[in-house]
């Protein structure tokens, strides 16, 4: 029963990661005008699943880092309760962040489980410099490097004519090949974080975990995606087809770059970013919506990490 438990919790948290964030690569082609959101969601599902089974050759490093190895005892790592304390605290975190409509980190919330249940059980076994090292260094700097590159990216281009402000031909296919790419990234960089949660099953060890996220993660945005997808086209700035294309530019090779190299880049925290970096060149970021949805990233970890450790606890109690 644990073990199936884990299973579906797993397919919870990978559900709600692609409600999430599936739409993140193909937001600016819905709030540019580009396509109409039922094309650009279909898209990133084929994107998504794309980048998930290239996963299954591509990322074998980030796989052991979000199994929790380094960060907590080896005991831990392959304890059933403490697995599913992990994938439901990140599973009810995210699961309500996408019912509010705000694009948060799946990454943060199983770095936040993690450290959550990890604490709970062994108070000094969470190893601290590795959880600086490995996992809270690559994120904050995630958001800052997508702001700085997507300011210079657009500043560059829209000069020379590779983002102008109408759509073309050219621009809508680069547009739809760039959303694509940011899609295909994270579709690469986030399912071996929850594949994680289920390698120390024999049955669902790698190639079978990482195709069970992938068909959560695809349905998840096919289905529950539209409440974040209205947040991250039209809330968070104002902006045309060049713009959008920039955008997606930006996330795009960074995220990719993340997952080659094995850092955790939060695909959110990279696309708002670049998104931000957008608004702030041409003065069209909606600060209104950007500070609660900063908020809701700084709450995260400690929601998911709170939401662990109770599940634990009751979990050790059960079982």
């Amino acid at each position: 029963m644990l073990l199936s438990l884990l299973v579906i919790a797993a397919f919870v948290v990978a559900y709600s990661n692609g409600a999430n964030a599936n739409f993140k690569g193909v937001a600016s082609l819905f709030g540019s005008g580009t396509t109409s959101y039922r094309t650009a969601v279909q898209w990133a599902a084929v994107t998504t699943a794309a980048g998930a089974l290239a996963a299954a050759f591509l990322t074998g490093q980030m796989l052991q880092a979000f199994s929790g190895k380094g960060l907590v005892t080896d005991a831990l790592v392959t304890d059933p309760v403490f697995l599913l304390a992990v994938a439901s605290g990140a599973a009810l975190t995210s699961s309500l962040a996408t019912w509010w409509g705000f694009p948060v980190s799946t990454t943060h919330a199983l770095i936040g489980a993690l450290v959550g249940a990890g604490w709970i059980a062994s108070p000094e076994g969470v190893n601290l410099s590795h959880l600086w090292k490995t996992f809270a260094m690559p994120l904050l700097l995630g958001p800052v490097a997508a702001i700085v590159l997507g300011t210079l990216l657009y500043s560059v281009l829209r000069p020379l004519k590779l983002a102008p402000d109408h759509r073309t031909r050219t621009l809508d296919a680069l547009h739809f090949l760039s959303g694509g790419a940011v899609c295909f990234a994270r579709g690469m960089n986030d399912t071996p974080k929850m594949a994680a949660l289920l390698a120390s099953m024999a049955f669902w060890a790698d190639l079978k975990g990482l195709l069970l996220v992938a068909v959560a993660m695809t349905l998840g945005g096919l289905i529950s995606a539209r409440q974040v997808a209205e947040t991250l086209a039209h809330k968070i700035t104002g902006m045309n087809p060049g713009q959008g294309f920039v955008a997606n530019l930006t996330t795009s090779l960074l995220v990719v770059t993340g997952s080659i190299y094995a850092l955790p880049l939060s695909t959110t925290h990279v696309t708002v970013g670049s998104l931000l970096g957008i608004g702030i060149v041409t003065r069209q970021a909606h600060w209104r919506t950007i500070i609660p949805v900063l908020l809701a990233w700084i709450t995260t970890l400690p929601c998911a990490a709170l939401l662990a450790a109770l599940v634990y606890l009751g979990g050790r109690a059960v079982f």
